[in-house]
This record gives structure tokens, C-alpha cells and sequence, in this order.
């Protein structure tokens, strides 16, 4: 039987990519929090990614069924955390939790970059790039340098361009039939 689903990989990558980088004009001080950031965070970065990880566990994809749903849930837990304290439904993590949550990510993040490397450089360059992201706002958090979250701002700009980038890439290579946009595939 022919697998006539669509691809995707556009939609989770593009979902998270603008997403982080709506954030990370806010990290880099560009604007407050807001909930702009809030409702991209639960409906674009958080429901469309879990929606594209289902979608790639029908094509038996564990890698990005693993990838978009856990990062889609993460946009959830954290509007949760920011918005739940408000709401009256718990206190706000503190400095140290923050940093344990934004570590642990780091952590997934670096061990799924692994498994990048036998897809492509566009993944690649995404995956490591935001590990270093979750472990230099984990650094900010702990040291509380409001130079260091800037400084993870511009990074998770570059991260999540790099992923609005390589999802369009895939939309316009895919319907050209060529090579628009290199994305750089893992010679086998």
C-alpha cells in the first residue's frame, strides 16, 4: 500500500522555528513577555508540533515523532509554568528549578542531535544549536546575567530561523521536484 500522506516535517520545524524566534526577540529585548509569545507558544509551537508527531509516527518515523511531540509538549509545559502561578494553580518554579528543567531539555536535545547525524546538515545545525540554547538559558537562570539571556536570545533567533528555513526548504523542494533550498542530506 502507497503512503499518500503529506510530509510532516514542514509543519513541526516551521511550528517551532517561529515560535522560538517570537520568543527569543523577547529573550534577546526586543519586547516584553507577552501573550503573543503565550499563544504561539500553545497553539503553533505546542499543538501543531504534537499534531506533526502524530503524523510522523503514521509514517513510522521515531525520530520525528519523538522530536515533534516532546518539543511541542515542551512549548506546553512552559506556558504552563508561566501562566499557572498566575492562574493561582501553584508557585512559580524557582531560579534553580528553572535551571533543572532548561538542563534536562539540553540534555534530550544533545542526545536526539545524534541522531541527526545520520539524517542531514540542516537538522543538524537546529538540534545543536538548541541544545546550547536550553544550556545557555539554563546559565542565565542560574547566574541570573541578563547578558547571558540576550546572548541566548540571538542564539535561539539563529535556532529557530535555521528551522523556519529548513521547513520551508522541505516545502519547496518537495513540490518543485529539485533542490530549491539545500538542506544537505548524510551521504550513505
Amino acid at each position: 500500500m502507497k503512503d499518500t500522506t503529506a510530509n510532516p516535517a514542514p509543519l513541526g520545524l516551521i511550528a517551532f522555528g517561529m515560535t522560538t524566534v517570537l520568543l527569543n526577540f523577547h529573550n534577546a529585548g526586543f519586547y516584553g513577555l507577552n501573550t503573543m509569545i503565550l499563544a504561539m507558544g500553545v497553539f503553533y509551537g505546542g499543538i501543531a508540533q504534537v499534531i506533526a508527531g502524530i503524523m510522523e509516527w503514521k509514517k513510522n518515523n521515531t525520530f520525528g515523532t519523538t522530536a515533534f511531540c516532546s518539543f511541542g509538549l515542551f512549548w506546553l509545559t512552559l506556558v504552563g509554568l508561566l501562566v499557572f502561578p498566575a492562574m493561582g494553580w501553584g508557585e512559580a518554579p524557582e531560579a534553580g528549578a528553572m535551571v533543572a528543567y532548561l538542563t534536562i531539555w539540553g540534555i534530550f536535545t544533545f542526545v536526539m542531535f545524534f541522531a541527526t547525524l545520520k539524517l542531514n546538515r540542516a537538522l543538524q545545525f537546529i538540534f545543536l544549536s538548541l541544545a546550547i540554547l536550553f544550556w545557555l538559558l539554563a546559565i542565565g537562570d542560574a547566574t541570573g546575567n541578563a547578558g547571558i539571556t540576550m546572548l541566548a536570545g540571538w542564539e535561539g533567533i539563529i535556532c529557530g530561523a535555521s528551522a523556519i528555513y529548513t521547513g520551508l526548504a522541505q516545502v519547496l523542494n518537495e513540490y518543485y521536484g529539485r533542490t530549491v533550498w539545500p538542506i544537505w542530506p548524510v551521504k550513505k
